[in-house]
């Protein structure tokens, strides 16, 4: 069976091609010309040269494919052209989708984001039932997802497209080239760059675990239905307390107020809006933290056969992984 898998060079879409090759699918992956292409280098898959907005490459790169995984999305706490990522997240995926469906692909899992659900204000976790709403979605990305998502139901409600659809929670672990937001978190605690922090908490998941609920979605989810793959839910200083012990370094102590971190939040956005690259703290970023993103994986658990593991053997894997890859001053 030919699987296309999209996002395949990326962090979480590298561990599903990786899965489904285990499960001798043979694999093909949609890459950017000029692209970095390190973490499939040395997989046995097939290149199709494109990206989300050329639609006449989708439609090339779905021909023959029997199963899609579209684990691709432009995924940024932080952009200056909001539109672009629009093209990518939303319009990008109705366009692969509906190649997809035209081209007799009969089976698909399409990777949304815990981001499109909504958050239990007391802080239980929260399920795929809990309501959000579009005035919810804090920032590009979030808006771009839930949006993203909405029309994915639509194709399956009107069109008929076989789609079955993950909501991963926050993965880590290795191959996180770019770094993804978490990833950058992890290696700044890493490397003893984060003295302090303020209070909230995350959902996180190692990322293989992740990419085996995708295979278990593509196996045994129900079409139209959607899964929260996550894992443990931890609070911020949890996090933190957790990489200091596997890099042997001193946790930090300091919890700062919300308040007391968004001006620097804003200067850095000023900073960066002025002379290039990404802030190191986002206005977006430290609003959504003012609430415990936790989530609750049992439909998955239940229905599919989800079993994931510890979430620190994710933190493990992801500093030593950064250790090895570049970063030789991180301890432990």
């Amino acid at each position: 069976m030919i699987a296309l898998v999209t996002g395949a060079t990326g962090f979480l879409g590298s561990a599903v091609a990786r899965r489904l090759l285990s499960a001798g699918f043979r694999v093909r992956v949609l890459a950017r010309a000029g692209g970095n292409r390190a973490n499939i280098q040395g997989l046995d898959v097939e290149i199709a040269e494109g990206d989300l907005t050329d639609t006449p490459a989708l439609a090339r790169a779905v021909a023959g494919c029997e199963a899609l995984f579209h684990v691709a999305a432009d995924y940024r706490l932080w952009v200056r052209d909001v539109a672009a990522m629009n093209r990518v997240n939303i319009d990008g995926s109705v366009a692969l989708l509906r190649a997809a469906a035209a081209a007799g692909v009969g089976r698909m899992v399409y990777t949304s984001s815990v981001a499109t659900l909504g958050i239990n204000p007391d802080g239980t976790p929260a399920t795929e039932e809990t309501p959000s709403s579009l005035d919810d979605m804090i920032g590009a990305y979030k808006r771009s997802k839930f949006l993203a998502e909405a029309a994915v139901r639509r194709l399956v409600d009107k069109e008929g497209l076989p789609v079955v659809i993950v909501n991963p929670s926050a993965p880590v672990g290795p191959r996180d080239i770019r770094p993804t937001p978490t990833g950058k978190m992890i290696l700044e605690a890493a490397l003893g760059q984060m003295p302090a922090f303020v209070d909230t908490g995350l959902n996180l998941a190692h990322v293989d675990d992740v990419a085996e609920g995708h295979w278990l979605a593509f196996d045994r989810g129900q079409v139209g239905e959607r899964y929260i793959l996550g894992g443990d839910n931890l609070s911020l200083r949890e996090i933190l307390t957790a990489i200091a012990a596997i890099t042997h370094r001193p946790a930090p102590k300091v919890c700062l107020p919300h308040a007391a971190v968004m001006p620097f939040a804003v200067a850095s956005e000023l900073w960066a809006r002025l002379f290039g690259g990404e802030p190191f703290a986002t206005v977006d970023g430290l609003r959504m933290s003012k609430k415990r993103m936790y989530f609750s994986s049992e439909k998955a658990k239940c229905l599919l056969g989800y079993q994931p593991r510890p979430a620190v053997d994710g933190l493990r894997d992801a500093v030593a992984w950064f250790r090895d890859h570049g970063y030789p001053r991180i301890g432990g």
